[in-house]
């Protein structure tokens, strides 16, 4: 083969090579693109989704609180840390609409007296018109739930068991139901019991807060308390005396307390309450007689801040020393004191 040829077919081989290679170049700095700027819009959309379900919250933090949901209703807050999440994501939490947030826990120690048990049941769960169960009565014997009511199924049929408590892998409550009697007759199974009607309501979930799992029943902290709801995963569940005491998330990671004594506190974020709306929240509610827990009832703060006092820190937190809200009849009983003279 002459020079030229072998040349030329040289030529055609390293163009066939250049243009390969610049295909292939083309292609990989392609994939690197959609892969580099592709990843963007998904990484800014999960980042902002991200953001906008932290958007709103109020971190929160609770000592020693006897929180009234009701004028019947109260649990003890013995630790909480947290947030107050508002149910609209574009709004804030507002103390005087409690149906404007919940209540997220990360760690908590709730305690529930029996009686607070029985009003939770009798004045929420079935509260209902045509409720099938009523007059529900809790008490605790050797560490079990003693539990009596009447079923309105044929007629008034009262019944009585004992059950346990124990966390779902999922964070809520398993009630394990043992002997059933029903007018004194032993019955297999709280559905046999409850009866096919009532049963589909419980398995239709349209008993707020009330599943069944075979003859047993799952209760979700979430539902069965009056806003503002209470949020997070149940990891353990005990009987203390004539108490139920439930731990909220992991009991070895607890924040550290940011103030002496019983109080609440609520940082960052708006937050707002009566005619004040506070940005950056920076506020603490203090129980003015550490001697017992801080007793609070929403429905009724106004009163507890006017019986109390205020005091503004350098940086413009607010420090409220509120007066506990079953000592305001006690307040409110005595004589106004003549103004203080300059």
């Amino acid at each position: 083969m002459c020079p030229d040829v072998r040349f030329l077919v040289q030529s055609e081989d390293h163009l066939r090579f250049v243009i390969t290679l610049r295909i292939t170049f083309r292609r990989i700095i392609g994939v690197w693109l959609v892969l580099s700027f592709g990843a963007i819009p998904y990484a800014f959309a999960q980042a902002h989704t991200a953001d906008r379900e932290g958007a709103g919250a109020v971190q929160t933090q609770m000592r020693n609180v006897m929180y009234h949901y009701t004028d019947s209703l109260a649990v003890l807050i013995k630790s909480l840390d947290g947030e107050l999440l508002p149910v609209d994501p574009t709004a804030y939490p507002v103390f005087d609409n409690k149906e404007s947030f919940r209540l997220r826990a990360d760690h908590a120690e709730i305690t529930i007296d029996a009686p607070d048990l029985c009003n939770i049941f009798n004045t929420y769960v079935f509260s209902r018109a045509n409720t099938p169960v009523t007059g529900v009565s809790l008490g605790i014997e050797n560490g079990k739930l003693k539990i009596r009511g009447k079923l309105h199924q044929v007629g008034v049929i009262p019944f009585e068991t004992e059950g346990t408590l124990w966390p779902t892998p999922d964070g809520r409550i398993l009630l394990h139901v043992g002997k059933i009697k029903a007018m004194h007759v032993p019955v297999t199974g709280i559905l046999n019991l409850f009866g096919v009607d009532v049963a589909d309501l419980i398995k239709t979930g349209k008993i707020p807060g009330v599943q069944s799992s075979g003859d047993d029943l799952i209760l979700d902290p979430a539902l069965l308390l009056p806003p503002p709801h209470l949020e997070g995963k149940v990891t353990a569940v005990r009987i203390e005396g004539q108490s139920v005491l439930l731990t909220f998330g992991d009991r070895n990671h607890v924040e550290k307390s940011l103030q002496v004594g019983n109080y609440m506190s609520y940082r960052g974020n708006k937050l707002g309450f009566g005619k004040l709306t506070m940005t950056d929240s920076d506020m603490f509610l203090i129980d003015m007689d550490p001697a017992d827990p801080l007793d609070f009832f929403l429905d009724r703060y106004k009163a507890q801040l006017a019986a109390g006092y205020t005091k503004i820190t350098p940086r413009f937190g607010l420090r409220v020393y509120i007066r506990d809200f079953n000592k305001l009849g006690k307040a409110a009983g005595k004589k106004n004191l003549p103004a203080a003279k300059n």
